[in-house]
């Protein structure tokens, strides 16, 4: 993502993934009131969050706030205002991530110790058992690697000129489809270790309905255009041969 607070940074623009952390406040706050069980919890244990592809914000911060403000009012709810926790937040992306950016925007009135943690999540972040609940949003989608076949000129499923499957032959969308699975299995199997008993989860993601029509798909779109303008872009400056 690109770092910094400038008029083309993420900070600046991800209206769009906003507008997704504040659909889901409900289904979050609900979650925890349904699912959280306060006796779990030992008073003297902070309640710990992470956020896994946080990026740099302030879309992390506002999910961040959710979730604690539906863990205090559970706790109210049930007459136990004076046993709220501490909370502890774990704010993950890759290495590269622009975390001094992230951390000099904390908001001044949080109410949790924050803490970096940079590394993939598609692999073990956390002891066992450490964490109460895992968010991430807008990235799961992404993966950790690009198909090796696909970057194979003598393969039947190198995927000549695009960035994306659309458009493709299908085995060019198999070969997706698989590092997909291997990444899914990868993320959840770290999180199955990593997460408390009774711990919850919030992973919001783009998706598209299987048998979707790629030309009825804003998500298909979205990629086929930018596909097309950073083919434009690298054929106009010469960056690549014509064979790519």
């Amino acid at each position: 993502m690109n770092g910094g607070n400038g008029p083309l940074s993420y900070a600046n623009n991800s209206s769009y993934q906003k507008a997704a952390v504040d659909c889901t406040k409900v289904m979050v706050n609900e979650a925890i009131v349904d699912e959280f069980d306060i006796k779990q919890l030992s008073s003297s244990t902070p309640y710990r969050i992470a956020d896994l592809g946080c990026s740099i914000g302030p879309n992390t911060f506002i999910a961040v706030q959710n979730i604690i403000e539906a863990v205090e009012r559970k706790y109210q709810s049930n007459g136990l205002e004076s046993n709220i926790p501490e909370f502890q937040v774990f704010f993950n992306d890759h290495a590269s991530n622009d975390f001094n950016t992230l951390f000099s925007s904390l908001p001044l009135d949080r109410r949790y110790f924050g803490v970096g943690v940079p590394g993939t999540f598609h692999a073990r972040l956390f002891p066992k058992a450490s964490l109460h609940f895992v968010y991430s949003s807008y990235a799961l989608h992404w993966l950790s690697k690009l198909p090796k076949e696909l970057l194979d000129t003598n393969s039947p499923t190198w995927n000549k000129g695009r960035i994306h499957y659309v458009g493709a032959p299908n085995n060019v969308f198999e070969a997706y489809s698989t590092q997909f699975r291997k990444d899914m299995h990868a993320f959840l199997d770290a999180r199955a270790e990593e997460v408390a008993p009774y711990g919850l989860m919030a992973l919001l993601f783009a998706v598209v309905p299987n048998g979707t029509i790629p030309s009825e798909s804003f998500i298909y779109l979205l990629y086929e255009r930018l596909g097309i303008a950073l083919m434009d872009m690298a054929n106009m400056v010469s960056l690549i041969p014509n064979t790519k």
